[in-house]
C-alpha cells in the first residue's frame, strides 16, 4: 500500500468544538454550525481569517449549505467544500480535510459537521434498481436480524446485548454534549420493544447538531503558537467502499475489517495499541459485530469482554466513552467529526470522569449507507 501523504507531511487536530446534540429544536443549521465552529477557533487559539479552507458535511440539509453558514463568521473568500457520504459524511469531511493539509495545499483546514433532521431523500432508492425486500424492511430490523442470528450463534442474551447501551448511556451521562444524558438501568433499557432483541433506548436518536475540527500543518502549529501537547496527530485516515460479500455476509462488518485492517497498516500498530474507541453504534449489535471485525477480539467474544468490564471507561479498552451514537446521538453529518472531538479530548487528557488513562491511541470509525466506512487513528502529541 501506498504511504499516505500524512507521513510525509504531518496533520495535527488544532482545535475542536461543538454544539450540543439535541432534539430538533427550530434552531437553524447555521447558528448550529457556527456555534461549533467558533468554539474550535477558540480553543485552537486562531482567528477566522487564519483559515485557509472549510469543508462542510452534511447528509440532509441539501444544495450549498457551507458559504451562507459560514459568511457569518466573515467573508474571507476561503475554499469551501461540500460533502455527504450518509451517515459518514462527518468523517469524510475530516478525511478530506487531513488530506489538504498533508498534500501540502493548505496549512490551516476547517472540517465542520452539521445537520438538523429534514426529511430524508435517500437517492439509492430511486437509482431504478430493485432490492428482494423492496424497501420493507426498516434499519431497525435489518439490525435486529442481524442481532438474532448472533446471539443464535455465540449464545448471547438479551441482557448482554442491552449491557452496551447501559455503557454507552453510563458515558453520555457524563457528557454535556449528548443528546441523552442519563443512566439508565438494564431494567430500563430493556423496556419499550421495537423489533426483535432491540427496544427504544438500543437504539440510537437522530436530532441536530454540529462538531467541528482544525486542523493544521506543524509550520502553521509554529506560526500560531499553537501548544503542540494539545495537538494530537493522525497516523491514519482510510476510507473505502463496499466490495465483493459472499453471499450471507454482513457487508457492514466486512467493510469495516477490510477498513481496519487497511487502517491499522497505515498507523503501523494494531488493535492492542488502541486506548479509546469511537464507533458506529447506530444499535447495540453494531458495537460487538464492529469490536470484532477490527480485531479487538476473536468471534463471538465481544460480549464476554463488555461483561467484564474490558470495554469500559478505565478498562482494556475505552469504547465509546462520549456515549456513541446511542446516547451521544446520531445527527448524522456532525456524526463523525464529534467522534475526531471526543478523540482530541481523551488524548489530550481533557475528558473529565470519561477519561480513558494514560490514553496514547483512538480509533474513529463510522460507516454510511452506500455503504462507505471511513477511518482515522489519532496519536497523543507529548512535546
Amino acid at each position: 500500500m501506498n504511504a499516505h501523504p500524512l507521513h510525509q507531511r504531518p496533520v495535527h487536530v488544532a482545535g475542536i468544538g461543538l454544539h450540543r446534540y439535541q432534539r430538533r429544536s427550530g434552531t437553524s443549521y447555521a447558528q448550529l454550525g457556527v456555534t461549533a465552529v467558533r468554539a474550535a477557533l477558540e480553543d485552537a487559539g486562531i482567528c477566522w481569517p487564519d483559515v485557509d479552507a472549510a469543508v462542510v458535511g452534511s447528509a440532509l440539509l441539501g444544495m450549498a449549505p457551507g458559504r451562507i453558514m459560514l459568511a457569518r463568521l466573515g467573508a474571507t473568500g476561503l475554499s469551501i467544500h461540500q460533502v455527504e457520504n450518509a451517515s459518514a459524511s462527518g468523517s469524510t469531511a475530516v478525511a478530506q480535510a487531513v488530506l489538504m493539509v498533508a498534500s501540502g495545499l493548505h496549512d490551516v483546514v476547517l472540517a465542520v459537521g452539521v445537520d438538523t433532521p429534514e426529511p430524508w431523500r435517500v437517492a439509492p432508492s430511486q437509482a431504478g434498481i430493485g432490492s428482494l425486500e423492496g424497501g420493507l424492511i426498516a434499519p431497525f430490523t435489518h439490525f435486529a436480524l442481524l442481532a438474532a442470528h448472533y446471539q443464535r450463534e455465540y449464545g448471547v442474551t438479551d441482557v448482554q446485548l442491552a449491557r452496551v447501551a447501559e455503557k454507552n448511556h453510563r458515558n453520555g451521562a457524563s457528557n454535556p454534549f449528548a443528546q441523552r444524558q442519563q443512566v439508565r438501568t438494564l431494567d430500563e433499557i430493556l423496556e419499550r420493544p421495537i423489533s426483535g432483541p432491540f427496544t427504544r433506548l438500543q437504539c440510537c436518536p437522530v436530532g441536530e447538531g454540529a462538531a467541528a475540527v482544525i486542523v493544521m500543518s506543524e509550520a502553521a502549529m509554529e506560526r500560531s503558537g499553537v501548544d503542540r501537547a494539545r495537538c494530537p496527530r493522525f497516523v491514519a485516515s482510510v476510507q473505502r467502499s463496499q466490495g465483493f460479500v459472499e453471499p450471507g455476509g454482513n457487508a457492514d462488518t466486512v467493510l469495516t475489517a477490510d477498513t481496519a485492517r487497511r487502517t491499522f497498516e497505515q498507523a503501523g500498530i494494531g488493535p492492542d495499541d488502541v486506548d479509546v474507541v469511537e464507533m458506529h453504534d447506530a444499535f447495540t449489535i453494531e458495537e460487538l459485530l464492529y469490536l470484532e471485525a477490527m480485531g479487538f477480539c476473536a468471534a463471538g467474544e465481544a460480549a464476554p469482554l463488555l461483561d467484564a468490564g474490558a470495554w469500559d471507561v478505565g478498562g482494556r479498552c475505552a469504547v465509546s466513552p462520549s456515549g456513541g451514537l446511542l446516547a451521544m446521538g446520531h445527527p448524522l453529518g456532525p456524526t463523525g467529526t464529534g467522534q475526531v472531538v471526543e478523540l482530541t479530548r481523551q488524548l489530550r487528557g481533557e475528558a473529565g470522569v470519561r477519561q480513558q488513562p494514560d490514553a496514547r491511541y483512538g480509533l474513529a470509525h463510522m460507516v454510511g449507507i452506500g455503504a462507505v466506512c471511513v477511518m482515522h487513528i489519532l496519536e497523543r502529541q507529548t512535546s
